[in-house]
């Protein structure tokens, strides 16, 4: 099988690993002071707060960390598109649509990001809702194209051309 069109679509995460563990240890760091300076004020109930709060920013910077690691893979081929999808914890589902039939929707939603739809066969499945507005008009098109290419191919021979 001949691959038509590829897309590797992950979440944007402009924060790297070493990047995460400064943000965490600067936090727990200011939080130190403030925390050892209200219990020298006498204002000890702070501590527990204080404690509480950058537990739940570092549990929260953790799992939105942790969330890059789901991706989506499109491998279009002269027979179907397979939707390979990977969640956060390595989870791998795998779903296929027969290429003759599929078509690319691109869905307005007010207020929002656009939705990215494949339908074939009375199904709708979205893909690349991590991407943002730009990046599924991109993909939107470069599908598309793509489909648009192997459904009409263009053939040359040489002993047709006109001269």
């Amino acid at each position: 099988m001949d691959t038509v069109f590829e897309a590797l679509i992950t979440p944007h995460r402009s924060l790297s690993r070493r990047g995460l563990h400064i943000i965490i240890a600067f936090t727990c760091t200011v939080s130190l002071c403030v925390t050892t300076l209200f219990w020298w004020l006498g204002a000890w109930p702070i501590a527990g707060f204080n404690g509480a709060e950058v537990l739940l920013a570092v549990v929260l910077l953790r799992a939105h960390a942790r969330s890059a690691r789901a991706s989506e893979f499109l491998v279009l081929t002269d027979s179907e598109l397979c939707i390979q999808r990977t969640d956060s914890r390595g989870t791998r589902t795998e779903q296929r649509l027969p290429s003759a039939w599929i078509g690319v929707i691109l869905e307005e939603r007010q207020g929002r990001t656009p939705g990215l739809y494949l339908a074939a066969h009375g199904r709708r499945l979205e893909i690349a809702s991590a991407l943002g507005e730009p990046e599924k008009r991109d993909l939107a098109r470069a599908l598309s194209e793509a489909l648009h290419r192997w459904r009409h191919p263009s053939f040359d021979n040489p002993q047709l051309r006109q001269e």
